[in-house]
């Protein structure tokens, strides 16, 4: 066994604790749609409804003993990284502050206060929260967590693990792409088992900044995030994940709003599955690709299943829901951060 899957198969341990496996189901009405052979990888199938939850899990498990004396985090979320932190906070016993942008999901933010987190908004996108929520845990005495580091990546990776056990004959792999943990944790996966699955990023052309960085080699970050799918919507690459990514990632794949909502819509008919918008990214990308993919196996991550009922009212309709973060000046929400008890 190497370390990798060491320690791929500790995290995983860990992560049963508190969940059980997900399916990985292959379902042919996508076959028929996409013109290969499908499996979709059901993150949205949680106890929070996201794959989030299993880093959240690793992550402060590792704080906890390395900080036996740590009572509280703080982390800037859009909603499902929150979800995760909260969680595993009330695990442990620990306080759990959480920053969102004005304009963040309602049903996101209501099901963090739920597992018992303190919501802060604060300022127009991810971005913004982030900074925000810098200066609140200094100034708390917090323990920050980013939506990127390489313990949520290895707890995420269990997913990965599943998936490419039941299925490691697939020909490649497509990852919805926020921040990097997703994407990353496939790739440990993949390294662990030894095989040789091409790993396809995909993300929001409205948040291109990873499919920018990943084709110049460097960070570029844009000026706008305005996509509805809101776990994708990035201004700016994690630089220890854009490495990893441009290592081990065979492309990056960008898809537009209109794309997006159609495969949210697509999971319903075809499956009967509930998608937000990040997890039905991967179709998106698919379908886009769908005379390069043709006659494949193809493995999709359907990262997360919380999409708010007016949006996923709009999209059974064949709209396009309108984003209300990431846009430069935008009348999201007021400046200045409100806070809002447990």
């Amino acid at each position: 066994m190497t370390k990798t899957l060491e320690e791929l198969e500790a995290a995983a341990s860990l992560v049963y604790r508190h969940l059980t496996p997900t399916a990985q189901i292959r379902w042919p009405l996508l076959g028929e749609r996409t013109g290969c052979e499908v499996w979709v990888k059901h993150e949205n199938h949680t106890p929070i409804g996201s794959f989030k939850v299993r880093g959240g899990l690793v992550a402060l498990d590792e704080l906890r003993r390395r900080r036996p004396d740590l009572t509280g985090i703080a982390s800037a979320t859009r909603g499902n990284h929150g979800q995760s932190l909260a969680f595993a906070a009330r695990v442990h016993g620990l306080r759990a502050t959480v920053v969102v942008p004005h304009g963040n999901s309602r049903e996101k933010n209501a099901a963090m206060r739920a597992l018992g987190a303190e919501l802060i908004e604060h300022g127009r996108d991810f971005e913004e929260a982030l900074e925000s929520c810098g200066t609140l845990a200094e100034e708390r005495g917090l323990e920050l967590l980013e939506s990127f580091d390489p313990a949520l990546a290895r707890g995420v990776a269990t997913a990965g693990l599943e998936l490419l056990r039941a299925a490691p004959d697939l020909d490649t792999v497509y990852v919805p792409l926020g921040l990097g943990s997703g994407i990353c944790g496939m790739m440990l996966a993949r390294e662990a088992l030894g095989l040789r699955t091409d790993i396809v990023g995909v993300v929001a052309a409205e948040a291109p900044t990873y499919a920018l960085s990943f084709e110049r080699g460097e960070p570029v970050a844009t000026k706008s995030s305005a996509t509805f799918a809101d776990g994708i919507a990035v201004r700016e690459p994690h630089p220890e994940a854009l490495e990893r990514i441009r290592g081990g990632v065979e492309r990056i794949v960008s898809v537009a709003e209109r794309e997006i909502a159609d495969a949210v819509r697509h999971y319903y008919t075809d499956t009967h599955n509930l998608a937000e918008g990040a997890g039905a990214a991967a179709l998106a990308a698919l379908l886009r690709e769908r005379d390069r993919m043709a006659g494949r196996k193809v493995g999709l991550m359907l990262t997360g299943g919380n999409i708010d009922r007016d949006a996923y009212r709009e999209i059974l309709a064949g709209g396009v829901p309108r984003t209300t973060t990431g846009i430069p000046d935008s009348p999201a929400g007021p400046p200045g951060i409100t806070r809002t008890s447990r």
